[in-house]
C-alpha cells in the first residue's frame, strides 16, 4: 500500500488485505504524471479545474474517458455536472470499467472529437479524423490501411469503401419493413462527441446528397421503401461485378494456375465467365447512370427488362455449364496437387478475402436467381394503380423468364450426362430396356436390403440381400452392384405399376413375409427402417413384392416419397404448411436433395426426426430434401403471409412465360 494514503507504514500486508491499485494511480504513474500517452480516441477535452489552470498550457486539459460502446441513450461517463466540476482524481485518471470497453474501440476506429479550432491547429499530426456519416460532404475514411481517393466526378460506387463482396452482400431490400436510419438517430447527448458507424455498404437513405436534401423525409415511408429496393438493385449489381473482376483477374487469369491444368479442364473451369462480366458491366454501367442522373429513381424496370430479354444470354450457357464445372474442380482438387497448391495460395490473397474459389465460380447462378426477388420487392413497393407497376411487372416476367432457361439447361445438361453414364453401367441379365430417352431424368438411386422368404421342404426361412435401385421418372430399374461402375439388371417395371407402403415395425402382421416376420422383426427392427414395394406388374408381367430396408428413418422416408410420385402432394393447401428460411447454403449431394442459398425460404412439407426436411424452394417451386440444421423456422403471421403471396406471383409468372 501506499505510504501517503494508507498513513504510517504499518506491516506488510499480505495479497489479500492489499488494496487494488489502478495502473493510473500506480507509483510509477504518479511519478510520471500528466505526461502519460494513451490513445487520443479514448479522451475528450473538458473544462480544466483550479488546481490544474496553475500548469503549464500542455497539461491543462483535463482528460475523461468516454465510452465509445455503451448505448448513446445512457451517460456514458458522467453527467454534465461532473464534466464542469472535473471530478476526476487527477487529469490522467482513466476509469477502468470504461477504459476496458472502449479502448480496442477507440485504437481501431481512431475516432476524433470536435475541439477548438485552436487545439485542432496544434494536433495536425494527431489521428487521422473518421468523419461520422451525418456528415454530407465527405464519405468514410477508409478503416485500416486502405486509402480515401476522392475524384472529381467520382460515382456512387468508387469508394473503397463500397467494396463489399457478392458472398458477404446480404439483401435487405427483400426484408425492407423496418426502419433503415434508426441507427443514424441516435441521440445528441454530448455534441462533442462523433460516433463512428460503419456499414458494410450504403442504402439509399443513408446516401450524403439524400440527407443532405432532406428526400428520406420528404417523401412517404412507402416511396421511401420503394426507393430503397431500387437502390437495392444497383448497389448489389455492383458489388457482384467486384467480384466477377476478381474471379477473372485472381483465377482466370492466373498463368501460374493455368500452367497446372490442360486448357479444356480451364475451359469446363471458367467456361464464359468473361462474357458473363461484360453482360453485368453493360447492366450495372446503364442502371448507374440512371441512378446519377436523378438521385430520386423513377424507375428501372425498362433497363432490367432490356438486358435480361438480350444482353444476359451468357448467363444460359454458363449456368448450363454447371455440371463440367463441379466435376472438373472436384477432379482437379482430388487429383491435381500442383493446381491444389496453387489455388491454395491465391484463395489467401488479400484480394480474396479468403474466400475459395467455388463461391466465385457459383456466383453467376446465384445472382440470376436473386434477381426475380429484388424485381417482386420492387412491384411490391409500387402503388398497383401506377402505370410503374404494369412496367415492373413486365420486367419481372422477362427476369423470370431467364431464371427458367438458365435452370433448364443445367438441368438437361446434368440430365443427359447423368442418362448416358447410367446406361453404359447396366448389363441387362433379362429382356433389354431403351433407357436413354430425351424425356427421362433420374430421380433417385441407392442400395436399399430387400428380405426374402426361402421356402424349403421341411421350413421356410427369410435371407436378406442387397439391391440397387435407379429410379427415374416413369421408370425403377432393380439392379444388383458388381462395383461402383458396374450393376446388373434383374428386373425393372413403369413407375405407375409401383406401390409404396411404410411398414410400423412393431406390427409383425405388416410385413408381405408373414411366416418369418417375427424372428425377422426381432432382428431387424433395432438397425433397419422397413417398407413395402408392391410391384403391380414387372419385366415379365408379373406381380412381385418387395419387403425392404434402409439404415436411417430419412433414407426411407425420401425413398417412399420418391417412389409414391406424391399423389397426395397435389392437394396440399400451402398455407398450412411450416415455413423456414435457409440461414446456411447448402449444395444438393443426391438427386432427390434441394441445393439452398442463404435467405431462401422453403415450404416444409414433411419432417424426419433424424435431422431432414422435405420442402418446396419458395422462389421457383423446386422440391426436394435438406438438413434442418441450414434453417430456421419462420413463426411471424405476417411474413408467412407477404411469402405466400410473393410465391402466388413468381410461379403465376412461371407459368406465362
Amino acid at each position: 500500500a501506499s505510504p501517503e494514503r494508507g498513513g504510517a507504514p504499518q506491516r506488510a500486508a499480505s495479497p489479500a488485505d492489499r488494496p487494488v491499485v489502478l495502473s493510473t494511480n500506480s507509483p510509477a504513474a504518479l511519478k510520471v504524471g500528466t505526461q502519460q500517452i494513451i490513445p487520443k480516441g479514448l479522451a475528450s477535452e473538458i473544462k480544466a479545474s483550479g488546481k490544474a489552470s496553475s500548469q503549464n498550457a500542455e497539461s491543462s486539459r483535463g482528460l475523461k474517458v468516454r465510452s465509445m460502446v455503451e448505448s448513446p441513450g445512457l451517460p456514458l461517463a458522467a453527467d454534465a455536472e461532473e464534466e464542469a466540476e472535473g471530478e476526476l482524481d487527477s487529469p490522467g485518471t482513466l476509469r477502468r470499467g470504461l477504459r476496458s470497453t472502449s479502448y480496442r474501440r477507440a485504437v481501431v476506429s481512431g475516432v476524433d472529437f470536435d475541439g477548438s479550432a485552436n487545439f485542432k491547429k496544434k494536433n495536425r499530426m494527431s489521428q487521422p479524423v473518421l468523419k461520422a456519416v451525418v456528415e454530407d460532404k465527405e464519405k468514410f475514411s477508409s478503416l485500416g490501411r486502405m486509402k480515401k481517393k476522392m475524384l472529381k466526378g467520382q460515382g456512387t460506387f468508387d469508394g473503397e469503401e463500397n467494396a463489399v463482396l457478392y458472398q458477404n452482400y446480404k439483401e435487405k431490400a427483400l426484408d425492407i419493413d423496418s426502419d433503415e436510419e434508426s441507427e443514424l438517430r441516435e441521440q445528441k447527448s454530448d455534441e462533442k462527441v462523433v460516433f463512428c458507424y460503419k456499414p458494410l455498404r450504403s442504402t439509399w437513405s443513408q446516401l450524403s446528397v439524400v440527407k443532405k436534401n432532406g428526400l428520406s423525409e420528404a417523401i412517404s415511408q412507402e416511396e421511401r421503401k420503394r426507393q430503397e429496393a431500387i437502390f437495392e438493385v444497383i448497389s448489389s449489381e455492383h458489388s457482384y461485378l467486384l467480384s466477377l473482376e476478381i474471379l477473372i483477374r485472381m483465377f482466370k487469369n492466373s498463368r501460374e494456375l493455368s500452367l497446372t491444368m490442360t486448357k479444356t479442364e480451364s475451359h469446363h473451369l471458367f467456361s464464359n465467365i468473361a462474357d458473363v462480366y461484360e453482360a453485368s458491366k453493360k447492366f450495372f454501367k446503364e442502371l448507374e447512370a440512371r441512378h446519377q442522373n436523378n438521385i430520386f429513381i423513377d424507375d428501372i424496370s425498362d433497363i432490367v427488362e432490356k438486358h435480361t430479354s438480350s444482353t444476359f444470354d451468357p448467363y444460359v450457357k454458363y449456368c448450363t455449364n454447371e455440371v463440367y464445372q463441379q466435376r472438373t474442380l472436384q477432379k482437379l482438387l482430388a487429383t491435381n496437387p500442383a493446381f491444389r497448391e496453387v489455388l491454395s495460395r491465391i484463395e489467401s490473397h488479400e484480394d480474396c478475402r479468403n474466400l475459395p474459389m467455388i463461391s466465385f465460380l457459383i456466383l453467376p447462378m446465384q445472382r440470376v436467381t436473386r434477381l426475380p426477388l429484388l424485381m417482386d420487392t420492387i412491384c411490391q413497393k409500387t402503388p398497383k394503380d401506377s402505370p410503374k407497376y404494369e412496367n415492373c411487372k413486365q420486367a419481372l416476367k422477362e427476369v423470370s423468364k431467364l431464371v427458367r432457361l438458365c435452370n433448364e439447361g443445367a438441368r438437361k445438361m446434368e440430365r443427359t450426362e447423368m442418362m448416358y453414364t447410367i446406361n453404359s453401367q447396366l448389363e441387362f441379365k433379362i429382356k433389354p430396356f431403351p433407357l436413354v430417352s430425351s424425356s427421362r431424368w433420374l430421380v433417385k438411386r441407392g442400395e436399399l436390403t430387400a428380405y426374402v422368404e426361402d421356402t424349403g421342404l421341411f421350413s421356410k426361412r427369410t435371407s436378406k440381400q442387397q439391391v440397387y435401385f435407379f429410379l427415374f421418372n416413369d421408370v425403377l430399374i432393380i439392379t444388383k452392384k458388381k462395383s461402383e461402375e458396374s450393376y446388373n439388371v434383374t428386373d425393372y417395371s413403369l413407375r405407375d405399376q409401383l406401390v409404396v407402403q411404410q411398414c410400423d415395425s412393431e406390427d409383425p402382421t405388416s410385413s408381405p413375409v408373414k411366416n418369418a416376420s417375427m424372428v425377422l422383426y426381432s432382428r431387424q427392427s433395432s438397425a433397419t427402417h422397413l417398407f413395402r414395394l408392391a410391384v403391380l406388374s414387372n419385366h415379365a408381367g408379373e406381380k412381385v413384392e418387395m419387403l425392404l430396408g434402409t439404415d436411417t428413418q430419412s433414407d426411407r422416408a425420401r425413398w417412399i416419397t420418391a417412389l409414391g410420385q406424391d399423389r397426395d402432394r397435389q392437394n396440399t393447401d400451402r398455407t398450412t404448411l411450416t415455413q423456414v428460411e435457409i440461414t446456411r447454403t447448402y449444395t444438393a449431394k443426391q438427386s432427390d436433395e434441394l441445393s439452398l442459398q442463404v435467405a431462401d425460404v422453403v415450404l416444409v412439407y414433411q419432417k424426419v426426426n433424424d435431422g431432414w426436411y422435405e420442402g418446396e424452394r419458395l422462389r421457383d417451386g423446386e422440391r426436394g430434401w435438406f438438413p434442418m440444421e441450414c434453417a430456421k423456422e419462420i413463426t411471424c403471421r405476417a411474413t408467412i403471409d407477404k411469402n405466400m403471396e410473393r410465391m402466388g406471383r413468381l410461379l403465376g409468372l412461371e407459368t406465362n412465360v
